[in-house]
């Protein structure tokens, strides 16, 4: 069925949970190895530094076969692509559950951060082309609170699997889980199989040359860089949250690990409401922009340190409900800025503007703090999400190119 056919609630509720459920796994795994970093170092007799390598190298590799993956999901489907990424990342957990040394570990961050690079192309293409698009708001806000939940039960599951089981298996078990998902999904392929995009291309179509084309097209380079931005901010929040509210607000380790805690369920608040906001508004720009204003704007009073430390938590969660709400909207941007056909490639393409971001600012947010420059770090938050206020303003008006 198209997304374009009339749908029981029933059957799009069955695509949407299959389509979450692995982008929850692939959340699960971005953090489940980091979780037992100290154990491996110990092991492995490796230093922190090394160790935050192999999560620079799985972000990297992942960000660079991203665009890729919304080639190969154009051209060969993507489920086929979709269970190939499930796959690679399982397959990544059994080599660091199994791994003896450095090189091992680096070698399976490589394998899983190409596994890692197919769900956002695929997700978005069987969501966009199988759920009708009365529901698609919803659809995308399951989608968003799937991966917030894979971060939540990631830190909780390796510590209590590495308490009983070592770190190895710990990973074990996270491969052992990955195996069931796909299982899940295979058992129930037919309710997320899509059919290769580029079927439909005309022939003499141009082509990679018009492949190229939509990729940097205006519209499309504006979705990029709003993904850059909001995931600058992320970054900043989710990695150095804790330790800029500890230098700005002298807030102890519990107050500020709460805080940022409060911060995540925020977001994830805020993307199921986003869910409801997106399936009745018609100007899903204006949505973005507001929720980035109202984002920014509590940010510059949280940087400017205006609020008594004890209200951090309930503040950080009004910030992470105005950024997720948003969510559901800027999907429904890209989909707007995206033309026929080409759904796997842009989403691939802009989806890895997350890891441009998420690699590219880490070092200046560690050398802000080193200097102590604290109120910096969310400082550099208002500007990011000002930015991405501007990549909404400048697709005003643009259309898509055409495939």
């Amino acid at each position: 069925m198209s997304a374009g056919a009339t749908q029981t609630l029933g059957h799009s509720a069955r695509i949407i949970g299959l389509v979450a459920l692995a982008h929850g796994l692939s959340h699960f795994y971005q953090i489940a190895t980091a979780v037992v970093f100290p154990l491996i170092r110990d092991d492995l007799q490796v230093s922190y530094a090394l160790l935050g390598a192999t999560v620079a190298v799985y972000y990297t590799v992942s960000g660079v076969v991203q665009t890729l993956a919304g080639f190969a999901a154009d051209r060969f489907g993507a489920q086929r692509v979709l269970f190939a990424g499930l796959a690679l990342s399982t397959a990544g957990a059994v080599m660091a559950g199994f791994a003896h040394n450095y090189a091992m570990l680096l070698a399976a961050a490589v394998v899983g951060g190409i596994g890692n690079s197919v769900f956002h192309p695929c997700d978005f293409s069987i969501l966009n082309a199988r759920v009708d698009k009365a529901r698609l708001g919803y659809a995308f806000s399951w989608h968003g609170i799937a991966g917030y939940l894979g971060y939540a039960v990631a830190p909780v599951y390796s510590v209590a699997m590495a308490s009983a089981f070592g770190w190895r298996g710990a990973l074990l078990g996270a491969a052992a889980a990955g195996a069931v998902v796909t299982l899940v999904l295979a058992w129930h392929r037919d309710w997320i199989y899509v059919e290769p995009a580029d079927r439909h291309r005309e022939t003499g179509g141009g082509g990679l040359a018009a492949d190229l084309k939509v990729l940097t097209s205006a519209p499309v380079l504006m979705c990029f860089g709003y993904f850059v931005f909001i995931a600058v901010a992320f970054v900043a929040m989710q990695n150095f949250g804790m330790v800029t509210m500890g230098m700005l607000y002298g807030a102890s380790a519990a107050l500020a690990s709460t805080a940022l805690t409060a911060y995540l369920l925020g977001g994830a608040a805020g993307i199921f409401a986003g869910g409801f906001v997106a399936v009745r508004a018609t100007r899903h720009d204006l949505v973005a922009i507001a929720g980035m204003a109202a984002s920014a704007g509590l940010m510059l009073v949280l940087a400017a340190a205006w609020i008594p430390a004890a209200m951090l938590p309930l503040f950080l969660a009004v910030v992470g409900f105005t950024t997720g709400v948003t969510n559901p909207s800027r999907d429904f941007i890209v989909r707007g800025a995206t033309p026929a056909g080409a759904t796997g490639k842009v989403y691939g393409f802009v989806y890895s503007g997350l890891d441009v971001g998420s690699t590219a600012t880490p070092i200046f947010f560690g050398w802000l703090l080193d200097r102590g420059q604290a109120d910096s770090v969310f400082y550099t938050v208002v500007v990011a999400l000002v930015l991405s206020i501007g990549m909404v303003l400048n697709l005003s008006g643009r259309r898509p190119a055409p495939a």
